[in-house]
């Protein structure tokens, strides 16, 4: 009982505690029932890695990849099929927690081809489609924050579809996701959809901003710049809270909230630890804000259950401490500019490698299917 006290004290404290990962072998088994009975598990994301993983081990496809290699479909149809396949079922476990919080919680994020993520136009049509193939009201569809995604935010929004919006690196570009957000609900208001039936979450990305500035920090050298490895993430993601509380203060919210609206709640991703000399909880304990997401890995969420320090609010207030952790960033030679563009690059190329490994799981065992039939 100890251990899920700390996950308690986390949700108590605010914060949604979501899994980062889903396969087909996690629901059958029951294991993802379980995370939610005992774990404190309201949500579920996913991204191209984790179906690139989940389709790749395990017999738990087999069936369903007999049948639509009996039907001859082709790649793309039998990878969107197995995924939403998955995303549904998971939906539908959730669907109690999504009625009890009135569709605050209970959520499963699916995202776009990431091929299209510089692609507006796609992009809109491809989270249309999504929407409709699951078919369930406690989805998200996940879009990435790339300059092409911002405006197919805005428009799926305002089709009235909730959005996950995913791969946000720096405070500059968050601010042009709430204004995307913003935009999208007056349109959708517009459009006479019902506001409170929306959800919206931006999933900041943490662990990765410190694994890419203590490289160059390293590469700098010296005793001041050594200093401040492992203090960018978690000083990026406060600025960037701060960020959303002066938005979500002014006009522009005030009259949105009055017609229904729900904010868009800030999602801490990417909050698995990569270096191993940095406690494993760091960026679950850092992060502790009421109106908040943390999706993690499962190992993540293991550590926390065991060992995590919760301390309550451990975020308002603390913008001008890490305002300064950016100054020192700075004066030490590091481009944080040059930082949030490789990491919004890496992140994009990321998905598509593991995009193009699932289509070619996929071909290669829709091929064995047809070979056995």
């Amino acid at each position: 009982m100890g251990n899920t006290n700390k996950l308690a004290q986390l949700s108590e404290a605010g914060v949604s505690v979501w899994l980062d990962d889903l396969s087909r072998e996690r629901l059958r088994s029951g294991n993802l029932a379980e995370l939610i009975r005992d774990k404190h598990v309201v949500g579920v994301t996913t991204n191209p890695t984790i179906f690139a993983n989940a389709l790749s081990k395990g017999e738990s496809y087999d069936e369903q990849i007999r049948e639509l290699a009996a039907r001859d479909a082709d790649v793309h149809a039998a990878v969107r099929e197995l995924t939403t396949s998955d995303v549904r079922e998971a939906a539908d476990l959730f669907r109690d927690i999504y009625t009890a919080t009135n569709g605050l919680d209970g959520r499963v994020s699916i995202e776009v081809d990431p091929g299209l993520a510089r692609d507006t136009d796609k992009t809109v049509a491809e989270a249309e489609e999504l929407w409709k193939t699951v078919d369930r009201p406690n989805i998200f569809v996940k879009i990435p924050a790339t300059e092409q995604g911002l405006p197919a935010i805005t428009r799926t929004l305002a089709d009235g579809i909730s959005v996950n919006v995913t791969l946000i690196f720096s405070v500059e570009r968050y601010r042009a996701v709430i204004e995307a957000f913003f935009d999208g609900l007056e349109q959708a208001k517009a459009n006479g959809h019902d506001l409170s039936k929306i959800q919206s979450v931006a999933s900041f990305f943490v662990s990765r901003v410190d694994t890419e500035v203590d490289k160059r920090l390293e590469a700098i050298g010296g005793e001041e710049a050594l200093a401040l490895r492992g203090e960018a993430a978690i000083a990026n993601a406060r600025l960037a809270y701060a960020a959303y509380e002066e938005l979500f203060a002014g006009e522009r919210w005030a009259a949105l909230k009055a017609a229904g609206a729900n904010p868009q709640r800030p999602l801490w991703a990417s909050t698995g630890v990569k270096n191993p000399d940095y406690s494993d909880t760091r960026y679950v304990d850092e992060l502790v804000v009421a109106g908040t997401v943390n999706t993690m890995p499962e190992k993540t969420l293991e550590a926390v259950a065991d060992h995590a320090n919760i301390q309550g609010d451990t975020v308002t207030g603390t913008a001008e401490r890490a305002q300064q952790v950016f100054d020192r960033l700075v004066a030490v030679g590091i481009d944080l500019d040059d930082v949030f563009r490789t990491l919004e690059d890496e992140g994009v190329e990321k998905f598509d490698k593991s995009w193009a490994e699932l289509l070619d799981t996929v071909r290669g065992q829709l091929d064995s299917a047809k070979a056995r039939n």
